[in-house]
């Protein structure tokens, strides 16, 4: 029963964290290193990813493969907390956290997250 209540807000958080990304670009744009070309773009992929993946948890036969987009687009979001610790927390005046905040962000969050998403991958 835990497993199931906790699949369904992985996937619930995966999918707003996605149509988030379309509402609220400007939130998201801040948190991509400006060595990254085409913040529009990294933006609008990375809220379809999340939504494609988000969904594909919600069915035993696509279960698998959700979790593992998931571990990959984590995997492909450490740079962006990388950058957010080389900020000291603040990206911009709306997005200002505790320098502690981001290092958390990465480590130990990211692993857990990824973690959990391999719970799922089994």
């Amino acid at each position: 029963m835990i497993k199931k209540i906790s699949l369904i807000i992985m996937a619930v958080f995966y999918l707003v964290s996605g149509i988030n990304h379309f509402l609220l670009p400007q939130n998201y744009y801040p948190l991509i290193p400006p060595y990254l070309p085409f913040h529009e773009f990294i933006n609008m992929a990375s809220g379809t990813g999340e939504i494609f993946f988000g969904s594909l948890l919600l069915f035993p036969f696509t279960r698998k493969a959700g979790a593992y987009g998931i571990i990959a687009l984590l995997i492909l979001f450490i740079p962006a907390h990388i950058y957010m610790i080389q900020k000291g927390g603040c990206m911009s005046i709306q997005l200002c956290v505790p320098a502690w905040v981001a290092w958390v962000r990465l480590f130990p969050l990211q692993f857990i997250l990824i973690a959990w998403a391999r719970w799922y991958g089994k």
